[in-house]
């Protein structure tokens, strides 16, 4: 998760398979030094911070919780380079707990349709805590993710297309600006 900091799925998805095969495990990471990882996530861009907090990250998962990730926000927060989006990222996916990871796309969306009003992801992950059932909170992530990325764009939502546009409250305002109805 410390790889998609400003940079797709899609690259990281290119880049992890030869760096868990060069480094298969934490206490594999936790030797190298980070010159040594660059290479293998320098398309990422920004390879050398996170080259560095992969290495200390991994070191401090190996020294302080045995080489298991740990499985609370707290712990994750500790770790170099885990904001609270990769430590919800890693609740939500790796341990299965509620969790609501507001990225780019989560932040856009919940404020366009009405679901935040916030400004910041921090705010909009505690809104969204509040107005989405506890136990849609991993998927309801992800839906609106994929909401962001499909369907409200962030130049040119296509509105008009939209099954939210009778209850999104910035549809009416992006349709009179295309010209659609």
């Amino acid at each position: 998760m410390i790889l998609s900091a400003q940079c797709t799925d899609a690259r990281v998805n290119m880049v992890t398979p030869a760096l868990f095969a060069r480094y298969p495990t934490p206490e594999a990471l936790a030797a190298a030094e980070p010159e040594e990882v660059e290479p293998y996530i320098k398309t990422c861009g920004l390879f050398t911070t996170k080259a560095k907090n992969i290495v200390n990250a991994s070191r401090r998962i190996v020294q302080q919780h045995g080489g298991t990730v740990p499985n609370t926000m707290e712990e994750l927060l500790e770790l170099p380079g885990v904001g609270r989006k990769t430590a919800n990222v890693v609740l939500s996916v790796g341990f299965q707990q509620a969790a609501i990871a507001v990225d780019t796309h989560v932040f856009r969306v919940a404020n366009r349709t009405g679901l935040t009003r916030a400004k910041t992801p921090a705010q909009s992950e505690r809104q969204l805590m509040r107005v989405v059932p506890k136990r849609w909170w991993s998927r309801a992530h992800h839906w609106l993710i994929h909401h962001g990325r499909e369907v409200c764009h962030a130049r040119r939502p296509a509105c008009a297309t939209c099954v939210l546009v009778d209850l999104c409250p910035s549809a009416k305002r992006f349709l009179t600006l295309s010209g659609g109805s």
